[in-house]
């Protein structure tokens, strides 16, 4: 997800996608802990998708 598109969300979006994303990192870990999952790159994309979604939420709140 692009921050051009986060930019766009309020907060409650946010802490939605958030969460989402969070799910999906705890499901790709055990993926990979069980040699389940094949493509690794994946864990990758989460936790920046996880991270620009945090600094959308920090430059939000700073904001007010």
């Amino acid at each position: 997800m692009k921050a051009s598109e986060l930019h766009q969300k309020d907060q409650v979006a946010l802490n939605k996608e958030l969460s989402d994303l969070l799910k999906a990192q705890f499901g790709l870990r055990m993926q990979l802990a069980t040699q389940q999952l094949t493509n690794t790159s994946q864990l990758k994309k989460v936790r920046r998708d996880i991270a620009r979604v945090r600094t959308v939420l920090t430059e939000k709140a700073n904001q007010k």
